[in-house]
């Protein structure tokens, strides 16, 4: 089947499509705040003519593309296109600062390269399997994954689980708008008929990524200014090469796995990369300051996380970041049911898919080596322009979708919404998932209790479903419970133990200097204990208002 898939990706219509993707993905990914999520959910519209197979081709080249491009940005302008190349700024641009630009772009498209491959022939490997597995599942078991997979990706996101959940009940209130499935009644239609089929997903996903960042970069654009570096051409000496091989392994081994999970996506396997690679490097003083590794290993954890999210995506029908999110709404925008099934009813797609991501991958390659200082100058094109040309084509791509001026309302109130949620931290993908994984969920619930005859024990009555469900209390009840262990601790530990000053000698002070604690000449009293409890209170925690966040060093 992956050979068939080979056939199919090398026709040249399709080969037109994949270098067109991974152009347009590495272009995208440079500049900053354009990711491949924006840049797929833009050109939804805009492929309804074309094959599906062709067009989601060109999809996977955008995504590669995508996470090859953010490291430039990073890099140059320390400035991360995507969220998951954060971790490359902190070492890529000290390089570039320290004239070593084009090693640290070069590190980070042949790592990108050799993750991707890898990532790539794990997704051949496993994806069959899982298939076989989610095959013999039954909706209670589908429901409660599907649940895990909201649950945990939205408690993993944003600097608070609160936001991440109400982002997740946004979008979980975007997808009840329209008919009940079952009865036929209208739900927050408002009295509107044109509501009644529901927001289409295209709509939403334009609107929240494309329109909301473009609203929210033209509300920063006067106090921002950026600087381009120069750029040389890319290459690396050898003892660049001996220092990077290693990370780009190890940060394979630490991205894949995490993208394949519905807690997955790049950023956490990128952090633990830099992490390793900086108490494993002979190097570790020049972290902070320009060190390979630690572009190397994060960038190599990005790639190979976007191979392991299309894993759940083609075989369980689960997006676990924003563009495998928008990947399925396109899906689903073809007539294509996604799913455990999909591989049996569109093995042509899914094999051609898979196939042309190793297609995609050498080209990206062999088109960011030799073409990063191009990249660079695409970084000068005057902003407003750069959204004035987004925003034409969010109009544009939205009203092609029903051809009715309502869906342009939609497009600002759900825009604006974007924006609102980029004001206050709010993450963006648990809506999008909440959007697309809601109905389905209510699909898979109201299945459920059909096949129970409404008794609640047919939720729990497989046992994948039981593990999940523990999972997800896990989950849910782990800061707590790690909130009353420390709790126990503090009121349990003994004097001169954890968060005490160590002891003082019993001899006397000279009272000029205040670092010396408190005198001990005659013994102890309630009173000095008195002064020495409050002495540690005052330095071991800091005075704040009661109102200021906690500081975490």
């Amino acid at each position: 089947m992956l050979m068939q898939g080979f056939a199919t990706a090398a026709t040249p219509m399709n080969l037109l499509y994949a270098c067109l993707g991974v152009l347009l993905g590495t272009a995208v990914g440079v500049l900053p705040g354009i990711g491949p999520a924006m840049t797929v959910a833009l050109l939804l519209p805009v492929t309804y003519a074309v094959e599906p197979t062709s067009a989601f081709i060109m999809f996977a080249g955008i995504y590669y593309g995508g996470m090859y491009g953010g490291s430039t940005t990073s890099i140059l302008l320390n400035t991360p296109g995507e969220s998951s190349t954060v971790i490359t700024a902190i070492e890529g641009h000290k390089m570039a600062k320290a004239g070593r630009a084009a090693q640290a772009l070069a590190t980070a498209a042949i790592g990108s390269f050799v993750a991707g491959t890898i990532g790539t022939a794990l997704l051949v490997t496993l994806a069959p399997l899982v298939v076989k597995f989610a095959v013999s599942l039954g909706a209670p078991s589908y429901l409660a994954i599907m649940i895990l997979a909201l649950i945990a990706v939205t408690a993993v996101l944003g600097s608070s689980k609160l936001r991440g959940f109400a982002s997740l009940g946004l979008g979980l209130a975007i997808g009840l708008v329209g008919m009940d499935p079952v009865s036929g009644q209208g739900r927050l239609i408002f009295g509107q008929p044109l509501l009644s089929d529901g927001v289409d997903i295209v709509v939403v996903a334009v609107a929240i990524f494309a329109l909301g960042e473009a609203l929210w970069v033209a509300a920063h654009l006067l106090r921002t200014k950026t600087q381009t570096i120069p750029v040389g051409r890319p290459w690396m000496g050898k003892s660049d090469w001996k220092r990077s091989w290693k990370p780009w392994l190890r940060g394979t081994a630490f991205g894949f796995p995490f993208g394949a999970l519905p807690a997955g996506g790049a950023e956490i396997p990128t952090f633990l990369s830099y992490v390793t690679e900086k108490k494993l490097s002979k190097h570790p003083e020049e972290f902070g300051h320009g060190a390979i590794e630690g572009v190397a290993g994060p960038e190599a954890a990005n790639n190979a996380s976007a191979a392991g999210t299309l894993t759940p995506m083609l075989a369980l029908g689960l997006p676990t970041n924003a563009t495998a999110a928008v990947m399925l709404a396109a899906l689903m925008q073809y007539g294509i049911q996604p799913g455990p099934l999909l591989f049996e009813k569109e093995p042509v797609l899914v094999w051609a898919l898979i196939a042309s991501l190793f297609i995609g991958n050498t080209l990206l390659l062999l088109i960011n080596l030799p073409l990063a200082p191009l990249w660079a100058k695409l970084l000068q094109l005057p902003r407003p322009y750069l959204y004035a040309g987004i925003l034409f084509f969010a109009t544009l791509g939205t009203f092609a979708v029903n051809s009715q001026a309502f869906d342009l309302v939609l497009l600002l109130v759900l825009g604006l919404l974007g924006f609102a949620m980029r004001r206050f931290g709010i993450p963006v993908l648990p809506l999008i998932l909440g959007v697309i994984l809601g109905p389905r969920i209510e699909e898979e619930l109201r299945k459920a209790f059909q096949l129970s005859s409404g008794d609640p024990m047919g939720l729990v009555n497989e046992p994948v479903a039981v593990v999940v469900y523990a999972i997800i209390a896990l989950v849910l009840l782990w800061p707590l419970v790690m909130f009353v262990v420390r709790k126990a601790r503090h009121r349990t530990a003994p004097a001169g133990g954890f968060g005490q000053l160590p002891a003082v000698d019993d001899e006397p002070t000279g009272g000029d200097t205040p670092d010396q604690g408190v005198s001990t000449t005659s013994g102890t009293n309630s009173d000095t204990d008195a002064v020495s409890d409050e002495a540690t209170r005052q330095r071991t925690v800091p005075n704040r208002e009661p109102h200021d966040p906690p500081s975490y060093s």
